[in-house]
């Protein structure tokens, strides 16, 4: 008889899961309690996989042999929580797709970087000839891709709802940024939680795997000297020298593993910044396990063109220039947005916060910041923050007139930056629709 798999949640992971759980033969069904959009429902209907929106029916999904549930859904729901009290096991794309694969597996985790990590190494890997994949948190669905496509190697972001629904699958190389405070509105123990989620990258690794993080970075420095860590440590960091590993000497990057040695100007690098730096440490120190040839591995750190909404210049408007990192969703990713700002700034910052502190970014807006332009239906934790020293604050509730208000505040030679430190659902779809129209509007000044 053939297994049952009910899917939760219709978006990219959902119906990907739903095409790999068909191929295979499954009864499958898909419930998402808000709308599908017009291109998923026609995916289903042309499999004849059946599916609902709109609603949960208990009868329908609670017969379920397993579930796979989408990462933007979170288990306190009410149709988790019965599902996981009547033992139904409960996993995510990730921990069902990587059943039905033998590829390499190159995962990259951390609440700063991942994408921009994921995709460098991506393009490295596609420039070196090999035949390779982009999944995860990026791009096409995995679970699509097994199922349809015959990829060596794949290079999966993975954020750490998708790694809390992770239970037999393993990594290859294993890739951990950093972590700072992110989603402590989905973790009851708040940053403990957060932390074990993040730290599931190297579950069930084993010697013969790798695990490349920053040494650096306080947390998972402290974590890494608690945990009993099978798989073979390749640090990198901006502060000190390894035997293997990557870091940085009088502006040059070093990257050692085994008897080789890669060594490059940092002035060399396509992505500029002290954050862009790490980014790339990982990226070279994974190309190197994989064997990948120095000069490959050189050209493709010099040449890549970096991930949009993520500190993506937009234009320059009468000599002011207007930025874009709507991708910067919590309070780290905008303190190296600011950090890496050379001119005054008029920051466009809010949206839904995530249990933000705000206090590690004071010197930075002290020093930087002359107008905050708050986009948010509510705004009074930034004005809470920064109100003592931020003579100018204003609220607006569109991109078009966040842009307006900020062109009209600024002078030639300064910048324009959209660093949210929120996530985006108050007023738009998700982070990528308000840097589109963050740019529409800039375009049409």
């Amino acid at each position: 008889m053939s297994k049952r798999i009910v899917i939760l949640g219709a978006g990219e992971s959902g119906v990907g899961s739903a095409i790999l759980a068909k191929k295979n033969g499954a009864d499958v069904f898909v419930s998402d309690f808000g709308a599908i959009k017009a291109k998923y429902k026609e995916r289903l209907n042309e499999l004849g996989i059946s599916w609902e929106e709109k609603k949960h029916t208990k009868d329908l999904i609670l017969n379920a042999d397993e579930i796979i549930k989408s990462p933007g859904i979170p288990e306190k729901v009410d149709i988790v929580k019965s599902a996981i009290e009547k033992g139904i096991p409960v996993i995510s794309e990730i921990e069902y797709a990587s059943r039905y694969t033998d590829a390499y597996k190159i995962c990259i985790t951390g609440s700063n970087g991942k994408t921009t990590t994921t995709k460098l190494i991506y393009h490295i890997l596609k420039n070196a000839g090999l035949n390779v994949g982009l999944a995860g948190n990026v791009g096409q669905s995995w679970a699509q891709q097994v199922a349809e496509k015959n990829y060596d190697y794949y290079v999966i972001e993975l954020s750490s709802f998708q790694l809390d629904g992770m239970y037999d699958f393993k990594a290859d190389i294993a890739i951990l940024m950093n972590i700072t405070p992110d989603h402590l509105d989905r973790y009851e123990e708040g940053m403990t939680g957060y932390t074990n989620s993040k730290f599931r990258i190297i579950q069930n690794q084993t010697a013969d795997d790798f695990f490349i993080f920053s040494a650096d970075d306080e947390v998972t420095k402290n974590e890494v000297q608690k945990r009993e860590i099978k798989a073979k440590k390749l640090p990198f960091s901006l502060k000190q020298n390894f035997d293997e590993g990557a870091y940085t000497k009088e502006e040059t990057l070093i990257i050692k593993y085994k008897s080789n040695e890669l060594t490059m100007s940092i002035h060399d690098l396509a992505l500029k910044g002290q954050h862009n730096t790490y980014n790339s440490m990982a990226a070279g120190i994974a190309a190197q396990v994989l064997k990948i040839r120095k000069e490959d591995i050189r050209e493709s750190l010099s040449n890549f063109q970096g991930v949009e909404h993520r500190l993506e210049p937009v234009l320059k408007v009468h000599g002011i220039e207007f930025i874009n990192d709507s991708k910067a969703t919590n309070v780290n990713s905008t303190w190296y947005a600011l950090e890496s700002m050379k001119n005054d700034v008029i920051w466009i910052a809010g949206g839904i916060d995530k249990g933000n502190d705000y206090s590690i970014l004071e010197n930075l807006v002290r020093n930087k910041v002359k107008a905050i332009i708050c986009l948010g239906k509510d705004n009074e934790k930034i004005h809470k923050a920064f109100g003592a020293y931020v003579e100018t604050m204003i609220d607006v509730q569109s991109a078009s007139e966040a842009v307006k208000t900020a062109y009209y505040l600024a002078k030639k030679g300064d910048a324009v930056l959209l660093s949210p430190a929120c996530a985006s659902f108050d007023l738009f779809d998700n982070y990528e629709d308000r840097g589109d129209q963050f740019k529409q509007a800039v375009r049409e000044l």
